[in-house]
């Protein structure tokens, strides 16, 4: 950890919902004026699609368990030096993965490169005066004999709903957005199930706050559903490790957020349509102090 040089991780499997807490976090860096350097968890993958695509082929003709959730095809240690240089230093290095046409457009102009999607842009310096880091991806808290992320790590947050409804979410996004037909997904679902609960499940309890979406409809079998669950059907469950870390003060969110109540003494329940208000009340005083720290 360090106070001039803080890290914020958002982590959460693929399909979990971690880029509504990246619109949040973004809300209030660009309130408050903080200049963030982010960091894609999906840069730090080990191969492009095309290389993927046949690492994959090898491991299933093999009978091998691979997957993007595990660490052969992550560059876990990469990352834990990536934090461990910015901490110390507020330096390092990030690329990006390209994951469509238009952002390959993008930093192909920018970087004066020729780059199509599925590919990685080459490694560049993160630039100078950023006033902290924001990592959001997949792997922000693996800790485990290899590596630990965690250490350097000055706010960890989980994003992590319940399991079925978080499949229901990835069925329909891979076929919204990718086409996949849903005995693919499924597939892919099995065929993760294994680093699920090797590396993803194990983050959740060294995050110092996670956010849990639980519906209040009928998700007992994902694989019909017909629709997400509205977040007007759905509370978040938001834990706190150590309230005291980070001097949670719950009455003033019981005050702020309608509706909400304690479940335990850690954890408050807000209406799922509360969720983007509850994250910016919690966040936005926990960042002002890592900002106070830094001076």
């Amino acid at each position: 950890m360090s106070n001039k040089h803080p890290i914020v991780v958002v982590t959460g499997s693929s399909g979990a919902g971690t880029s509504t807490v990246k619109k949040a976090f973004e809300a209030v860096f660009e309130r408050e004026h903080i200049k963030p350097v982010v960091i894609e968890g999906d840069s730090f993958h080990r191969f492009d699609r095309a290389e993927m695509k046949v690492k994959m082929d090898e491991a299933v003709s093999e009978g091998r368990n691979f997957s993007h959730f595990g660490a052969e095809a992550n560059e876990f240690e990469l990352l834990a030096d990536l934090f461990k240089t910015y901490s110390e230093t507020g330096t390092g290095k990030k690329r990006y993965y390209l994951h469509s046409e238009p952002e390959a457009e993008e930093h192909n102009a920018r970087l004066g490169i020729d780059k199509k999607p599925g590919e990685f842009t080459p490694w560049e310096d993160i630039p100078e005066g950023t006033d902290l880091m924001f990592y959001e991806g997949l792997h922000g808290c693996v800790k485990n004999e290899d590596v630990d992320m965690t250490q350097h790590v000055d706010l960890k947050v989980g994003v992590v709903p319940i399991v079925n409804l978080e499949w229901i979410q990835k069925i329909h996004r891979d076929n919204a957005e990718r086409g996949y037909s849903a005995d693919v997904i499924v597939d892919t679902i099995l065929r993760r199930m294994p680093d699920y609960i090797e590396y993803i499940t194990p983050q959740f309890s060294e995050t110092d706050i996670n956010f849990q979406r639980v519906s209040t409809v009928d998700t007992s079998n994902p694989f019909i559903a017909r629709d997400i669950p509205t977040p007007d059907e759905s509370f978040v469950v938001i834990r706190f490790k150590d309230p005291m870390k980070f001097n949670i003060d719950f009455p003033y969110l019981l005050n702020m957020i309608h509706d909400s109540f304690m479940s335990r003494r850690n954890s408050i329940v807000v209406p799922g349509g509360k969720m983007g208000l509850a994250m910016e009340v919690i966040l936005t005083p926990i960042i002002h102090r890592m900002l106070e720290a830094r001076k």
